[in-house]
């Protein structure tokens, strides 16, 4: 199992470019700092949301892109001296004045992984999750989440992360908490599949959506609410 720091962040979408360049060129440092993989997904299937979205998570105006990364780590540990590393180390200190983006609107959070199914095969397609799920439904929201994992897998998917809110601070503009309107005694999730295309996604989840697997019972009875789950998909533009 790892542990992973997700970030969820609108970038003007004229500075796509430069935002891939900014991820690229930060890598290596990551890398150095102890990550085992940083990905970037720059948002291509972001549906609006009846409750919330990912677009109202950032604040994104018209003119900007959400976009869904994560850092992937051998444990807290590590990330959190990796997380020291970055704030005293001059070359980040550079990259963080020239970033192509509205920091102050970024989601940050370090998340737990409670599972981590691989299948076959190469990433090419991300569908990018966040949800509030009550402490007391973890063990039934893990259990739900690996029934989905094998149906996902089965249909095309090559790997399924689902992720436990752990160190997943307030944010002055908005953060995990607001963005997936949680409530006392929930804790956020953050989760991801990964396909090997657009096309498999897109294909796939026709065949899970069909699957009577994903039908488990009477909404009320779920470990969470899906209202208030975030969702979209996102094509990899770095990854490390």
């Amino acid at each position: 199992m790892t542990y992973v720091e997700g970030f969820v962040v609108a970038v003007p979408t004229a500075n796509k470019e430069a935002y891939r360049k900014h991820a690229a060129d930060a890598a290596p440092l990551f890398r150095e700092f102890g990550a085992t993989r940083m990905v970037e997904c720059w948002g291509d299937d972001v549906p609006d949301g009846k409750i919330n979205d990912f677009k109202g998570a950032v604040k994104a105006k018209d003119d900007e892109t959400v976009v869904f990364s994560w850092f992937e780590y051998p444990d807290k540990a590590t990330r959190d001296a990796a997380n020291e590393k970055i704030m005293s180390d001059p070359r980040m200190k550079e990259m963080g004045a020239t970033m192509p983006f509205d920091g102050k609107r970024m989601l940050v959070g370090g998340f737990a992984s409670i599972l981590d199914d691989r299948g076959t095969g190469a990433m090419g397609y991300v569908d990018g999750f966040v949800a509030p799920v009550p402490d007391v439904n973890k063990d039934r929201y893990r259990a739900l989440a690996k029934m989905a994992s094998d149906v996902f897998i089965e249909h095309g998917a090559t790997r399924v992360v689902e992720n436990w809110g752990d160190d997943v601070p307030d944010g002055e503009v908005t953060d995990y908490a607001r963005a997936a309107h949680k409530k006392d005694g929930e804790t956020v999730v953050f989760s991801w599949v990964e396909w090997p295309s657009k096309d498999a996604r897109d294909g796939g989840w026709k065949k899970v959506m069909a699957d009577e697997r994903m039908n488990p019972g009477p909404e009320e009875e779920r470990p969470f609410d899906g209202k208030r789950m975030i969702y979209g998909g996102f094509a990899p533009i770095v990854e490390a």
